[in-house]
């Protein structure tokens, strides 16, 4: 089914998108949008926000914000839900960087705290930020974007394996105490996606993780967008806490 069969799907419904300014944070906040949502896109690349929301038109506003700030993201909520005409009914959570490829005895201890600050807490903060709205509607979906190196484990990247598991029992336990409020709580995990997030990436790892997927080939941004817009949308509505995987076969679970 083409994104042209869901053209009013998300009519009316209003999502915060982290990491919403490139990558595929920004590749589901335009099917989103083209599918009559509104969007209000989180990064901390102003121009970047700038220039996506030009794209995007009317229905697309901005919050510049650093994710691991437990401030800016609170105060980065009520200017989205003011911005978005009172509400928020979608979260859509994919900020996040790599950090270093070092063995785990070289992995310098700044960066670890780093990547888990911006993996983890910052996915923690926005869950917690933008629920309250949510509660408040009676009504919420809520995606985490985690990675198969969550479930797997990489060589030579513990801090991203690390913050990225941490985050899939997050989603679990969050999903479990959302049961009866009329919000889903679901992960998705990719494998690797060639985004700018490759930059951060030694070309050795890079090429581990294309050997470890059966398919041979990295996933589309559009791929993950799509399987992030079901679990987005109202038909997602008796799924959650669950992790769906998007990683060409690799996943062993």
């Amino acid at each position: 089914m083409t994104a042209a069969s869901y053209a009013n799907r998300f009519a009316g419904r209003r999502a915060v998108v982290t990491g919403g300014a490139a990558g595929i944070g920004l590749t589901f906040a335009t099917r989103f949008v083209a599918e009559g949502g509104s969007v209000s896109l989180w990064d901390m690349n102003q121009q970047a926000l700038d220039q996506a929301c030009a794209a995007l038109g009317a229905r697309a506003s901005a919050v510049p914000v650093n994710v691991a700030d437990w401030a800016e993201v609170e105060a980065a909520a009520a200017a989205s839900a003011a911005q978005l005409g009172g509400g928020i009914d979608v979260l859509v959570a994919c900020a996040g960087i790599t950090g270093p490829n070092v063995p785990l005895a070289e992995y310098p201890v700044d960066q670890w705290r780093r990547v888990v600050d911006v993996n983890l807490n910052g996915l923690f903060y926005c869950n917690r930020a933008v629920l309250p709205y949510m509660q408040a509607g009676n009504y919420g979906r809520i995606v985490n974007v985690a990675s198969v190196a969550g479930k797997e484990g990489n060589p030579n990247a513990s801090a991203y394996s690390a913050s990225k598991a941490a985050v899939i029992g997050l989603t679990k336990s969050l999903g479990k105490e959302l049961a009866k409020a009329n919000i889903t709580v679901n992960a998705v995990t990719p494998a690797a996606v060639k985004t700018a997030i490759f930059d951060q990436m030694s070309p050795q790892h890079i090429e581990f993780m294309l050997s470890k997927i059966p398919m041979g080939r990295f996933g589309t941004v559009d791929e993950i967008a799509a399987v992030i817009g079901w679990l987005a949308s109202e038909e997602c509505s008796f799924t959650t806490g669950s992790v769906f995987d998007a990683s060409g076969g690799r996943a062993t679970y």
